[in-house]
């Protein structure tokens, strides 16, 4: 595959994402954030469990239970991270707008790096000081210029952010730990589904869920389907072939252009519209996304230069 069909796939897989912001906020309408999650994710996990078995077997050993049980603590983290930033965003976007929850979720971008030198004490390219700074002016021009008007909704979606970066950050060290990353997405999305389903029930026993009608879960099902089989099964395919052809740089910018489909989709489906301040706080968040994204790339070709 060339170059150029890779990167086709994965800017396709940042609009299937994209699309997804659009599918989990109509889903709301028919049923609780919780029970979506969980719907969507077992249908997701059955439909990447093929790739993990398959990727079991090209081990060259024979399956056995010991292969994934003795990473199993490991996965589980990778899980709750990968369930609270998904809860955090569900949740977040009954009190905002697909454009925003776009943006805001890819603040995970800068996030990663920040958490890096802060947290773990890597050393990190100096461009994440100012890319983050440039974030945040992009949120306050997100928000028309006054914080106060940020919603709940938004807030949530930050908070979601912070988890994506952990997640983005786990899924890395353990991936490459354990040399299993289908098999650690495949598991994530399991306990994803039963962390959200147990949730709803918690939710059903307080009374802050109910139990939907199936007209209702008819209603959804379009939704929980897009969200399981086409940005679960078919995105995560998508962006495994295309990484395998492109640069990790390049890969990562077309895939953070789910931001830019959500506002796009957002538009298009749901008559979303900011003013000329909040666009304009969109496209500061996406060049601080850019600039962390190419630092890597570019460090390497001047490294190469001066050998």
């Amino acid at each position: 595959m060339s170059r150029t069909s890779a990167n086709l796939l994965l800017l396709l897989a940042g609009a299937i994402w994209g699309m997804g912001f659009v599918a989990q906020q109509t889903a709301m309408d028919d049923i609780g954030p919780m029970l979506f999650i969980a719907l969507r994710f077992i249908v997701g996990a059955i439909c990447v469990t093929p790739f993990a078995v398959a990727e079991l077997r090209r081990t060259g050993e024979p399956f056995r239970p010991e292969m994934i049980t003795r990473h199993a603590g490991w996965f589980f983290l990778v899980g709750l991270a990968f369930f609270l930033g998904m809860a955090f965003q569900q949740v977040g976007l009954i009190g905002t707008s697909v454009t925003n929850a776009g943006f805001l979720t890819a603040l995970y971008v800068i996030l990663v790096p920040v958490l890096m030198v802060t947290v773990l004490r890597v050393r990190q390219p100096a461009i994440i000081w100012p890319a983050a700074a440039l974030s945040l002016v992009g949120i306050y021009f997100l928000s028309g210029g006054d914080l106060s008007v940020l919603t709940s909704g938004d807030v949530l979606v930050m908070i979601c952010a912070l988890f994506w970066a952990t997640h983005v950050i786990l899924t890395g060290r353990v991936g490459a730990s354990t040399g299993l990353p289908v098999t650690m997405a495949t598991i994530q999305f399991y306990v994803t589904a039963l962390l959200a389903f147990l949730a709803y029930l918690i939710g059903l026993a307080t009374g802050l869920s109910e139990i939907p009608s199936p007209a209702q879960l008819m209603a959804a099902a379009p939704e929980v389907l897009y969200a399981g089989v086409i940005a679960g099964g078919l995105g995560f395919t998508l962006q495994a072939v295309g990484q395998r052809y492109t640069s990790e740089s390049a890969a990562a910018i077309l895939i953070s252009t789910e931001s830019l489909f959500a506002a796009l989709l957002g538009a298009i489906f749901l008559g979303e519209r900011l003013a000329i301040i909040g666009y304009v706080g969109c496209a500061m968040i996406f060049a601080a996304i850019i600039m962390v994204e190419l630092a890597p790339a570019l460090r390497m070709r001047r490294a190469k230069a001066a050998g």
